[in-house]
């Protein structure tokens, strides 16, 4: 039996699809590893960026650096600490002043180390808390006041694949919880906007190098052997393997996806 088949003329190529010209994109945590690699790629993609962290010398090289890029696309800088909520709506208030608007956010500033958990203290449970749950709910509020005006926006989360499953042998309770937070607070404002177009999604990643890792991971030996035996594609994560992530959820790639969490981790969640 023939079936007749709807073929949509439209098609759009990829340099379309995943085009971020004349948007407007904030990145937390953009002093350094992956919020410096996610700003540099947003960047790429034709999005004017606003660099946030607290290092503000960090941040300059990189505006600078990129500004000097051929292109249309700005980036300006903005000292900022995601723990207080008066420099985030700063952040904010800034980026709706330089450029009009808010279009992405990438909420990737976060911090962890490795405790026994029954050494854990609650000032140190909360101080990981306050970074990597609070500060990006109370941002993405903020920033979503703009999105919802405006009836568009994508907030992108860096949560991680210890959101997702336990880090033991490695011995991180407080990240895991707040990572855990991230991911089901993704699916929670995901519901919430998405009739008013705005979408929340989150990347977890699984071991990449960055300054979190470096010295308890990536700079041991046997760290690294834990990572290459337990990882299903047997190796850790290169810096450029979430570009692809980011931009489908940055752009309109993923326009019909909201509260998800995708993991970019080797299979180590599948396991």
């Amino acid at each position: 039996m023939e079936t007749d088949v709807v073929v949509d003329p439209e098609v759009r190529p990829p340099e379309v699809l995943f085009d971020l010209s004349g948007r407007v994109a904030v990145v937390t945590g953009a002093s350094s590893g992956l919020g410096c690699r996610f700003a540099r790629v947003l960047h790429a993609a034709g999005a004017h960026v606003v660099l946030a962290a607290r290092r503000q010398d960090r941040l300059a090289e990189l505006a600078t650096e990129l500004n000097d890029l051929p292109g249309r696309a700005r980036v300006v800088v903005q000292a900022c600490d995601v723990t207080d909520e008066v420099a985030t709506q700063a952040l904010v208030d800034r980026t709706v002043a330089e450029f009009g608007s808010v279009d992405v956010l990438v909420n990737n500033a976060g911090l962890g180390e490795a405790v026994r958990a029954i050494d854990e203290t609650n000032d140190h449970v909360r101080a990981t808390l306050e970074v990597n749950l609070v500060g990006l709910f109370t941002l993405s509020r903020q920033v979503a006041a703009v999105m919802l005006e405006a009836g568009s926006g994508s907030i992108v989360n860096i949560a991680s694949m210890l959101g997702l499953v336990a880090s033991a042998p490695v011995q991180q309770a407080a990240y895991c919880a707040a990572k855990g937070g991230v991911v089901n607070l993704t699916r929670q404002l995901g519901a919430e906007w998405g009739r008013k177009g705005v979408r929340v999604n989150a990347i977890a990643p699984g071991w990449f190098h960055s300054e979190m890792t470096a010295e308890t991971m990536f700079d041991d030996p046997a760290a690294m052997e834990f990572i290459v035996r337990e990882t299903p594609m047997a190796r850790p994560g290169e810096a450029d393997e979430l570009d692809g992530a980011l931009l489908f959820l940055a752009s309109g790639a993923s326009s019909f996806v909201t509260g998800v969490t995708l993991a970019v981790d080797g299979g180590w969640t599948a396991r």
